[in-house]
């Protein structure tokens, strides 16, 4: 699994980040297969938040086991900073470990809720005081939706954030506003050396009234053709350190083999691809 360097941590962090998303309603037995997936492909780092329900207690027994092995992201969407410290303090007890690599402010997605982070007794406190204890090392952001690369833009000129995640995919890049604002944004990113972490990179559309086929927040490319060009899209973009993988274990073994064979996708290919979306986007735009 190829290696980049994830901003001013300096951490060589894989291509494929483990999204354990993908253990929302999850099983020991899930969670020790996924975990088979990520060490046999080589990965080295997970994300992972309380909003994720199951996926905490699921990953304590395996954290405990590996944490040398991984750079470990935790998130909280709590707005408050006491009620974001407390749970940054039940995280680390769940997951068995003393420290975060990371800790982000988890789906900030419109300019309220940016200001509601970074006011006086926001969470944004909260993570800034656990740093300078020692309880992680850096602090990041994350969102989705089309206003999110605008938002992060933002959020960057308030405060030096070590990292970003948000979406990146070609059916969302038929947007021409979301497409320029994330061109900006990953700009200023490799500017200010800023970690990058991609979800939605095999996003088809959202679900709609459609009944649910995946366990994904969004209706995923399921054929590995369609994948590794979403994984390609996505990687070929600079700044972009890694992919979080889908939130859905039938996916997931195709996600990271397309992580292990990812090519670089030239500006005409992308272009084209990008061109296809109105064919797999349907009606249904992503909000």
């Amino acid at each position: 699994m190829k290696t980049r360097r994830f901003g001013r941590t300096g951490h060589m962090s894989t291509i494929a980040i483990f999204g354990t998303a993908a253990l929302y309603n999850g099983t020991p037995e899930m969670a020790d297969k996924a975990m088979e997936y990520i060490l046999d492909a080589g990965v080295n780092h997970i994300d992972i938040a309380p909003g994720y329900n199951k996926a905490e207690a699921l990953m304590g027994p395996w954290i405990e086991k590996t944490r040398d092995q991984f750079f470990l992201g935790c998130k909280t969407q709590l707005r408050t900073k006491d009620e974001a410290a407390a749970e940054l303090r039940r995280s680390l007890e769940i997951l068995r470990t003393d420290r975060f690599d990371l800790h982000q402010l988890h789906a900030v997605t419109n300019f309220d809720e940016l200001d509601e982070v970074t006011k006086t007794g926001g969470a944004l406190e909260a993570l800034i005081e656990a740093r300078s204890e020692g309880l992680t090392d850096y602090i990041g952001i994350t969102g989705h939706g089309n206003q999110s690369p605008a938002v992060f833009i933002e959020a960057l000129n308030r405060f030096d954030f070590d990292s970003i995640l948000f979406p990146i995919n070609f059916v969302q890049f038929r947007n021409p506003e979301y497409r320029q604002n994330t061109l900006d944004l990953l700009a200023l990113c490799q500017e200010r050396d800023v970690g990058v972490m991609v979800i939605k990179s095999v996003a088809r559309r959202p679900w709609g009234d459609r009944v649910h086929t995946h366990d994904c927040w969004y209706e995923p490319f399921d054929d590995p053709e369609m994948i590794q060009k979403g994984v390609n899209f996505a990687l070929s973009h600079p700044g972009v350190s890694g992919l979080c993988t889908t939130g859905d274990m039938k996916i997931l073994p195709i996600f990271l083999e397309a992580c292990q064979n990812y090519s670089p996708m030239d500006e005409s290919e992308q272009v084209d691809l990008i061109n296809s979306a109105p064919e797999f986007q349907a009606v249904t735009i992503f909000e």
